[in-house]
């Protein structure tokens, strides 16, 4: 029997708020048969209570805490902590501070979600700076996990390790491998290639102190490969390559439509081949990775795609309660802890860069 988890929701946050995220949870109850899953729901009570009509298992197990405070989309990260405090944003990440909610989930503002959340619930461990953001990323093997991908533009050696390991305790807690592999992104798979920063976390990692399934350098096709269960780079690359694969995968989606409604014989092939073209679509769906935890915060935070659709909100839900009730921060914890205890060796000198 799963165990109960209570998940606080950013009702107003995203591009649509009540009527995705309220569709979102009764594609997620339909989809999974949880019924060990509460939901806290901050925002407009009467905007949610119209939505909630119409989707009366999510009312059930739902428990509405109104505000009509609400963080703008494009409102900057400094102001929503200034002027932030009660809006639906900030109070679902509260629920989290006071023990109310084990995970919450926003489709809210990305800078201010970040913003907010290490304001109320600190980092995990000290020396930690920012959190990172993991995708799920899909892939020929089945799926890898990819972080930092848009928390952190610069990151240096120790925060690329600080990523590692916050990924092999993702993976493990989401994606259920024992042991999973990881690899820094790098422009070449050789020793010499790379900036200062990703062949000093290279060096660290091979020595075998942190206990982590070291595979090497991979570079971008590897990811689509799955070559490792887990890839580490800055937020800035890792930010880049998810819009440009979300981008592949729309126009291969566009793509196919049009070629196979182009005229009469490509329709009936296509409605032969249809059951296989729908299996495909739901592989390469960006929707179907939707949900990027914030890692490294004292607390389960996940971040939705703002435009994300009802299936794609609901993924997000998942990730969330699938982290709630794994043993995610204590494996976390426990490792950053080996990591503090080879702080002489990060912080070994280091050598010039190498131009790929």
């Amino acid at each position: 029997m799963i165990s109960p988890i209570t998940l606080s929701l950013d009702a107003m946050g995203g591009d649509h708020g009540p009527t995705v995220v309220i569709p979102g949870l009764a594609d997620y109850l339909k989809r999974s048969g949880d019924q060990n899953v509460r939901f806290l729901l901050h925002g407009d009570a009467s905007a949610l209570k119209i939505e909630l009509k119409r989707h009366p298992a999510v009312a059930a197990a739902s428990e509405v805490r109104h505000t009509d405070k609400v963080v703008a989309m494009d409102e900057k990260p400094a102001q929503a902590m200034r002027r932030g405090k009660g809006s639906s944003l900030w109070n679902a990440v509260e629920s989290l501070r006071t023990g109310e909610a084990q995970a919450a989930v926003s489709a809210g503002n990305t800078g201010a979600l970040m913003a907010i959340s290490k304001l109320i619930l600190r980092m995990s461990a000290p020396g930690l700076e920012r959190p990172a953001i993991v995708a799920s990323w899909p892939t020929l093997r089945g799926v890898t996990a990819v972080l930092d991908v848009g928390a952190n533009i610069e990151s240096d050696a120790e925060q690329l390790i600080e990523f590692a390991i916050m990924g092999e305790a993702f993976h493990q807690a989401v994606h259920g491998v024992a042991r999973p592999s990881i690899g820094l992104l790098n422009v070449g798979s050789e020793d010499i290639k790379g900036h200062e920063e990703v062949r000093e976390a290279a060096r660290i990692l091979r020595q075998g102190g942190l206990d982590l399934n070291y595979h090497g350098f991979v570079e971008g096709d590897d990811i689509a490969k799955g070559t490792v269960d887990v890839v580490v780079t800055d937020g800035f690359t890792g930010n880049i390559a998810l819009k440009t694969a979300e981008g592949v995968a729309r126009f291969i989606s566009t793509l196919m439509r049009e070629t196979l409604t182009s005229d009469l014989q490509a329709r009936l092939g296509a409605l032969i081949a249809m059951p296989a073209l729908k299996r495909m679509g739901r592989r390469i769906d960006p929707g179907a990775i939707n949900g990027g935890p914030l890692l490294g915060l004292n607390g389960i935070v996940v971040k939705s795609h703002g435009g994300a659709d009802a299936r794609g909100f609901s993924n997000a839900v998942r990730i969330a309660i699938d982290l709630g009730r794994s043993g995610y921060l204590e494996r976390v914890s426990r490792s950053l802890g080996r990591l503090a205890a080879l702080a002489p060796a990060v912080a070994a000198p280091r050598t010039e860069d190498v131009a790929s």
